[in-house]
């Protein structure tokens, strides 16, 4: 009987998990050093992360808004990265599936029908009358909550009288492209409502300046209609939330684990998607990165309830935020960034920083966003999550992969569903994002050994591929190098067999390779190139020998720990 697998995890975690999700038999196994020191089991690499135990026990929590947010600039800001490879990822170096996390735009094909319907699974908003049930929980934004003639619960934001369109549209279509990037998403819509069509539910209340709550009135309607602009048919343009289903717990933190969920084993810093927001963050210039911008819910399924973790709140993207267009210097400089305050404080404000001379086109519905000026490396949003002080170049470079997966058709359609009246301001949305996309492949694809999908053939012919001469970032190299090994799965120790090159991304394996079914070989592939020297260090694929041919197993980037590197200055 084999131990269930769960993803790679940093010792003693690591068997703390094994225990956890296998059999009574399978821990007096371990416990007995009959299945010490193996490497792979028969069922790596695994698609989806064990969420086996029942998590009931879940409870409601909160995250204090400025306790996060001084925290993050003034602690998180100032930490040294542990330098520790991701601990969620399987042994192929991929992010299996879980409650955070569904593999979809770079790992399979996916359509533009796809991208544009997104997380949608359920009807639009019905027609008819709208039931105000409560008034906005949280932010300074306008909003509330209503039910729709169909009874379904909506959570309704309104643009900014400064940028008609812009926040509607910037919620809908950055879900679209955080849902194709792998994401739980809210199911959005931009549509549009009328004075008449509002009624109020007579237990909805309101908290007073007082603190206390009295019923909702005409009049709390009315001001909050006040301060959102109208469509030229005196409607009000909206873009609407559905409802969750399970339990809301409130938000996750982008560190620890949480305590109360049995299947949350991973520090949160350590998992590889919550690092990789740092590179989709900077895409989409997501600045207002914060635990309250995320939401747990427990949901229920064959008996066994799980946690599942929502990027809730993805709106502050591109150029507007909820209120009002993002600040010249968002994206550029977190909200107090030591070094940059300083500095212009001695010059008296006369050294100025890059964000201070970005040329910006006048898009109101897409706010100060652009694609000539920006660099990934030195993007920030409003403070540092500890999860994007973790991020590593293996990280970057497995986030950049997925960026570049999206297709400027993919983009394009996203895009549309923001339901832009001016083509000139949708166009100029993907242009832009096409621009920043293209500078992340280059800046991270470029970096480590850019060798990828390795397939031995039944004839022991090795392909692959090379991540940066695909997109045209780097000319392909001189020479590729592989050295083999014959890898013993029970001791990790390895034989050389022969080393062999090639001029193309196709080298022939040498003679002696094992042939029993399971075994293993193990291959370090480099390439030689005088313009990228990173390049030379390997990168370790592992192949076990199946039926028919062989299977990849495993692919190490990266040592399990490399020398931190602190975050690339935002300013000069």
């Amino acid at each position: 009987m084999m131990p269930a697998r769960t993803v790679r995890l940093a010792s003693p975690r690591r068997l703390a998990v094994r225990l956890a999700v296998a059999s009574l038999a399978v821990v007096v196994l371990v416990a007995s050093g009959l299945a010490a020191g193996r490497k792979f089991y028969d069922d790596d690499p695994i698609a989806r992360e064990p969420e086996t135990q029942d998590a009931s026990g879940a409870a409601p929590t909160d995250v204090s808004l400025f306790y996060e947010l001084s925290y993050s600039l003034f602690v998180t800001a100032g930490r040294q990265p542990s330098g520790l490879r991701a601990q969620n990822i399987n042994t192929i170096d991929e992010v299996p599936d879980s409650g955070w996390f569904t593999n979809r735009v770079g790992s399979r094909a996916v359509s533009t029908d796809e991208i544009v319907r997104g997380p949608v699974v359920g009807p639009p908003p019905a027609p008819g009358t709208w039931t105000i049930i409560r008034e906005k929980a949280s932010g300074a934004a306008p909003g509330f909550t209503a039910r729709d003639s169909a009874g379904q619960t909506w959570f309704v934001s309104f643009d900014a009288p400064t940028n008609p369109e812009g926040a509607t549209s910037c919620i809908v279509v950055a879900s679209k492209l955080f849902w194709g990037l792998g994401y739980n998403q809210v199911e959005s819509f931009v549509t549009s409502l009328r004075r008449e069509q509002l009624a109020i539910d007579p237990k909805a209340t309101v908290r007073r300046a007082s603190g206390k709550r009295t019923p909702m009135s005409e009049n709390d309607l009315g001001a909050v209609l006040e301060r959102v602009p109208r469509q030229a048919d005196g409607s009000y343009r909206v873009a609407v939330g559905r409802l969750l289903s399970g339990k809301v717990l409130g938000p996750f933190r982008y560190e620890g684990t949480r305590p109360d969920d049995p299947n949350d084993l991973v520090p949160h810093e350590h998992r590889r998607e919550l690092r990789a927001l740092r590179v989709f963050g900077a895409w989409t210039n997501l600045t207002d990165m914060k635990a309250g911008n995320t939401l747990d819910t427990l949901v229920t399924e064959h008996g066994r309830s799980t946690v599942r973790h929502y990027l809730q709140d993805v709106g502050s993207t591109f150029g507007i935020g909820a209120n009002r267009p993002h600040d010249w210097d968002e994206g550029w400089e977190y909200f107090y960034q030591n070094d940059a305050t300083w500095r212009r404080f001695r010059s008296f404000g006369f050294d100025l920083s890059p964000w201070q001379t970005v040329k910006y086109e006048d898009v109101p519905a897409v706010g100060p966003f652009e694609g000539d000026q920006f660099d990934p490396e030195t993007w920030r949003p409003h403070s540092p999550m500890t999860s994007y002080m973790e991020m590593r170049a293996d990280d970057a470079f497995w986030a950049a992969r997925r960026v570049m997966a999206f297709t400027d058709e993919l983009i394009r359609a996203a895009v549309t569903t923001g339901g832009y009246s001016d083509p000139g301001a949708e166009r100029h949305l993907g242009d832009v994002l096409i621009k920043r996309r293209d500078k992340i492949g280059r800046a991270y694809l470029t970096r480590i050994n850019p060798i990828v999908d390795p397939v031995l053939g039944a004839d022991g012919v090795l392909t692959f591929g090379n991540a940066a001469a695909q997109f045209g970032f780097a000319p392909a190299p001189e020479r590729y190098e592989s050295v083999w090994h014959a890898f013993d799965n029970a001791t990790s120790e390895s034989r050389r067999i022969e080393s062999a090159s090639s001029a193309t991304a196709r080298i022939q394996a040498p003679r002696g390779l094992p042939t029993e079914r399971g075994s293993y070989v193990r291959v370090q592939l480099s390439a030689t190139s005088a313009q990228h020297p990173a390049w030379a260090e390997p990168i370790d694929v592992y192949f076990r020998r199946v039926e028919g041919g062989w299977k990849l197993v495993g692919l190490e980037r990266l040592p399990e720990k490399t020398v931190p590197t602190p975050p690339s200055g935002a300013s000069r």
